[in-house]
């Protein structure tokens, strides 16, 4: 059995909103700066900060981020699933709020994970690809995988979008 991480994983440099790959209309940017959230870290806020969430691209369509296993690790030294979860709803909230346009906001009503294998080390990476974007939801399917490219963790996740 590996040993059990002992120290919180060291967030990855995040993505600045100015990236081109981000494509973040500067409202949005504005919004999460009044509210004194780092935009770079959307939906993940103080959560996605410590567990090391970083965001590599977003769009409506598709969202992409990265976390390591190294903090994120349950008792038995397998990435915890909560952590996987974690990373899902907060790609899939990115997309959604990205969605969901100025003057609106994503809320996360629903999240299904299957996880199919386990992770000790390394990097995983999510995406988050839109299955149906309407007016009041968004649903997308999250596909996080490790190193190699294996598939750990498959997930769906609906979010409300709500006027402000």
């Amino acid at each position: 059995m590996a040993e059990p991480a002992t120290t919180p994983a060291t967030p990855a440099e995040p993505a600045t909103p100015q990236d081109a790959r981000l494509n973040i209309p500067q409202d949005v940017v504005d919004h999460f700066a009044k509210l004194g959230v780092d935009p770079s870290t959307f939906s993940g806020g103080d959560l996605g900060r410590r567990m090391g969430i970083r965001v590599v691209e977003a769009s409506p369509e598709r969202v992409v981020g990265t976390m390591p296993v190294d903090g994120n690790r349950q008792p038995y030294g397998l990435l915890h699933g909560g952590a996987s979860a974690a990373l899902a709803e907060t790609l899939g909230s990115v997309g959604a709020m990205l969605h969901a346009g100025p003057g609106r906001y994503a809320v996360g009503v629903d999240l299904n994970a299957t996880h199919h294998r386990s992770a000790t080390s390394g990097i995983v990476t999510g995406v988050a690809t839109a299955v149906y974007r309407g007016r009041t939801a968004a649903t997308y399917e999250i596909a996080i995988t490790d190193d190699q490219g294996r598939r750990i963790t498959s997930c769906r996740l609906t979010c409300m979008l709500r006027d402000t």
